[in-house]
């Protein structure tokens, strides 16, 4: 393959790498390593290119230059095809998202079958209690059974739930960001 003699390359960089810098300066909108490694892949093309070197043109500076502007052109391209890299210092900033519902998904799940796994009085105990707000009086009176059975259907129930979801309590560990409320009788596990 031929190539362009060293002597005329550096004449070639010695005429007119100074302009040929400052305008791809420009091209590059101040990025100085932007615009030196164009420079020289600019260079690069006219040393496998001997032929553009060879023509009857007063000056190869226009030549040079559209070159330049292809080859800017086209980094910039394929910068904008190319998703922007984040480093860990930006993912350290990110939170999670405030509409991702996956845990809460999964825990109404496990918490519908275990449901299903009760018995038909302690489940409806605890529709009353929990899902109605009712209190242990209301509960007594729409389910037709003393006061005294309400909790007792309670507590059995909830040992029941917590023996259907091993994960689940106030004695399991909470997720990181997410304190487990002591009120809470059924908290989501890490």
């Amino acid at each position: 393959m031929a190539r362009t003699e060293p002597h005329a390359l550096a004449r070639l960089h010695s005429e007119h790498g100074k302009a040929l810098h400052g305008f791809l300066l420009g091209l590059t909108l101040g990025d100085r390593q932007r615009a030196e490694d164009l420079l020289q892949e600019t260079l690069f093309r006219a040393w496998t290119h001997p032929e553009a070197l060879e023509s009857d043109h007063a000056s190869m500076r226009p030549w040079l230059y559209t070159v330049a502007r292809r080859l800017a052109i086209d980094a910039r391209r394929a910068r904008l095809v190319r998703p922007a890299e984040v480093g860990p210092e930006a993912l350290a900033h990110v939170q999670a998202a405030a509409d991702d519902r996956t845990e809460q998904a999964v825990a109404v799940l496990d918490v519908r079958r275990a449901l299903r796994m009760l018995s038909p009085e302690h489940r409806a105990v605890l529709v009353q209690i929990y899902y109605r707000g009712a209190s242990v009086c209301e509960a007594a009176e729409a389910l037709g059974v003393p006061a005294g059975t309400v909790k007792s259907r309670t507590h059995y129930a909830l040992r029941a739930l917590r023996a259907a979801m091993p994960g689940y309590g106030p004695d399991a560990p909470a997720a990181p960001d997410a304190p487990l409320a002591p009120d809470a009788p059924l908290a989501p596990a890490a």
